[in-house]
């Protein structure tokens, strides 16, 4: 049989209690005590029931993880750094799939059920009402890759978006291109409209390049496939586009291949945020890089935080993006 505290406190000739405030994060054990009661613990090979101490201290260390874009590759690295970064801290992630999810509240029950500590979003399609929710409910929350705002309602960690449209039109008007497209995700996301409105702006600074947009039903290869498709079929296709994320860029990438247009000789391609595979050779994808480590690592002190202060005052943690130069643009000129 597994051993018990009260097993270990009687090898190491303590009381019960001192046991369990040795293995009670944050609670007052002498280091002679500690040093003693790890001993006999290792001699026993026993461990402390971190749901039974939760009900004594009434935290879980669990913090809810929320998506709703598991069909997106980016986010198996987002999920590796942020379950990787909560365990090294000392708290245990639960993984929540929101992908057909469209009341906020069901999402509230499910994370009261679990007597989540904290919550993270982790989304920039998911509506701001899901995040603020969580903040009625009187959950500490962040919402990482959400919009940012000048008098954020919830914590964000994030990048500028319409910032990161501005440098994917200068970087195309720079290359020379004159006829230029934006192939976001979902219109109804506001990553897909921030992006496009700083990619407009910066192009209406330049009278003489024609722009123009359209939509991919989702952020995922299919749809960026499916999309490019439809404006090769269309016959008005444009020099260079700014596809909103690197998956639509590789799902372009392929329906242009499938019509034998070169890229870059024929049609150049800029993609959205350095996901793993886009350097790949095979896809050796331009594009603009988001600090996902950073960003990850921000989010995780940021909630930490909230845990001992749930009533800090919301803020915003913006990082700057940069363009990765592969070989899907041809050079600047």
């Amino acid at each position: 049989m597994a051993a018990t505290l009260k097993d270990v406190a009687e090898r190491a000739g303590v009381s019960t209690s001192a046991v369990s405030r040795t293995f009670t994060h944050g609670a007052s054990v002498s280091e002679k005590m500690r040093r003693k009661v790890e001993k006999a613990a290792s001699e026993l090979g026993y461990s402390p029931n971190v749901l039974a101490s939760s009900l004594t201290t009434q935290r879980t260390h669990m913090i809810g993880l929320i998506s709703n874009n598991f069909h997106n590759p980016i986010f198996l690295q987002v999920f590796d750094q942020f379950t990787r970064t909560l365990q090294d801290h000392g708290l245990r992630p639960l993984l929540v799939n929101l992908s057909d999810e469209i009341d906020p509240a069901a999402s509230v029950r499910m994370m009261r059920q679990y007597s989540v500590d904290g919550v993270i979003v982790a989304s920039s399609t998911l509506p701001p009402a899901f995040s603020k929710a969580f903040r009625a409910a009187g959950m500490p929350i962040v919402n990482s890759f959400g919009r940012f705002s000048t008098d954020p309602e919830v914590h964000i960690v994030s990048v500028d978006n319409s910032d990161a449209g501005r440098m994917a039109a200068r970087e195309l008007v720079m290359r020379g291109y004159t006829d230029v497209g934006f192939m976001g995700g979902p219109e109804s996301a506001t990553s897909t409209r921030d992006r496009l409105h700083g990619f407009s702006a910066e192009l209406a600074k330049h009278p003489d390049v024609l722009a123009r947009h359209s939509y991919a039903a989702a952020y995922s290869f299919e749809a960026g496939r499916a999309e490019m498709q439809r404006i090769i079929a269309q016959g008005d296709i444009a020099q260079a586009y700014f596809c909103g994320d690197d998956v639509l860029s590789i799902g372009a990438l392929s329906a242009l291949n499938d019509a034998h247009l070169k890229v870059p000789d024929d049609i150049g391609i800029i993609g959205f945020n350095d996901m793993q595979m886009s350097g790949w050779q095979n896809i050796n994808l331009t594009t603009i890089r988001q600090p996902l480590s950073e960003m990850i690592a921000s989010s995780v002190d940021l909630i930490r935080t909230l845990l001992d202060q749930p009533d800090r005052r919301p803020e915003v943690r913006l990082f700057p993006c940069e363009v990765i130069e592969r070989g899907t643009l041809r050079p600047r000129s």
